[in-house]
């Protein structure tokens, strides 16, 4: 293009000011959805995901229960919701979608094991809980999923005697940071133990095989998604590489930006042109405007056209009205 960069910045610097309204909501009732947040420049965005479009997000500073509720609300209850597994995510579904089955990722069930268990666990109660983890990974079919719930209650009862150890309180003995000062003891295996809590979890509340349920199954014939990696690789990969490529956007910018994009990903995305005002290309105009509106409004009654005795409308008495001698 003719001219410098700081030049062309300078002339298309009125389309920032083109703000994204938000998604119109159509009333239509997906089979599944997947819901995520990304963060970044310490905003979070929530979006919504059918596996081909955006169906709509929401700004917050995190992901908790009463901005996921604020999303959730704007959309009809899906059939199926795929997460990650947040506890603000986990209520606000509870609260505006109870009738939605819920399938949890596996590639996030996946990581928390990891996290408890590491790469390579010391115990054999460990190692053996880690094979299950992989083995849940390569999980098609109901039959190898009865298959493995049977093979984790084996897990259960033979280490549950283990993972009930628990460790005395000593004199200069250092204490696990979850665990307080007053306490006399505590258990042995914490890490090992958190690690089979999250599968209990996800046994209890049915989310672990809900994606093999045939009850669910839609009639097109697609399959429900076990993971959230078609969103993880779609949107929030896109938001990413865009604040990479224009790394130093001013946080307003960036937010802009992002509204822009996730709204070009949408299933009708709005014409860009069709959003721009007078105001948008001429914003001294606006701001004159808006200034003039603002001095008639506070204008006091004795500056409008109308009749007032402050402003020496009336007959005059004193010095001026006397005659001369």
């Amino acid at each position: 293009m003719a001219g410098s960069a700081r030049g062309f910045r300078k002339r298309i610097q009125w389309c920032w000011r083109v703000e994204v309204p938000p998604p119109v909501p159509t009333g239509v009732v997906h089979h599944q959805l997947m819901l995520d947040g990304t963060y970044f420049n310490g905003w979070c965005v929530l979006i919504a995901y059918n596996g081909k479009y955006v169906v709509d997000w929401q700004w917050c500073d995190r992901e908790k229960k009463i901005a996921w509720q604020v999303l959730l609300e704007r959309i009809p209850a899906p059939a199926v919701a795929i997460i990650d597994g947040g506890t603000g995510l986990r209520a606000a579904l509870k609260e505006t979608w109870p009738e939605s089955k819920v399938q949890r990722c596996y590639f996030h069930v996946f990581q928390n094991i990891r996290r408890e268990l590491t790469f390579q666990p010391r115990l054999p109660a460990g190692k053996e809980l880690a094979a299950l983890t992989r083995v849940l990974m390569k999980v098609s079919t109901q039959d190898e999923a009865i298959a493995w719930l049977r093979e984790y209650a084996a897990w259960e009862a033979k280490w549950d005697e283990f993972l009930k150890h628990r460790t005395k309180a000593k004199t200069g003995q250092e204490r696990p940071s979850s665990v307080s000062r007053n306490s006399h003891w505590w258990y042995t295996h914490q890490r090992l133990r958190r690690a089979r809590n999250v599968y209990r979890r996800l046994i209890q509340e049915h989310c672990l095989f809900t994606w093999l349920d045939t009850d669910l199954q839609p009639d097109t014939g697609e399959k429900i998604h076990r993971t959230t990696s078609p969103l993880e690789g779609g949107p929030n990969k896109a938001i990413k590489e865009l604040l990479r490529l224009h790394r130093g956007l001013p946080e307003e910018h960036a937010r802009t930006a992002v509204d822009w994009l996730l709204e070009s990903l949408t299933e009708h995305p709005r014409q860009p042109w069709s959003l721009v005002k007078p105001e948008h290309l001429n914003p001294a105009q606006r701001t004159k405007n808006a200034s003039m509106e603002s001095d008639e409004s506070q204008a006091p009654e004795t500056y409008s056209n109308h009749f007032s005795w402050e402003d020496g409308n009336g007959i005059q008495t004193g010095w001026a009205g006397r005659n001369q001698p």
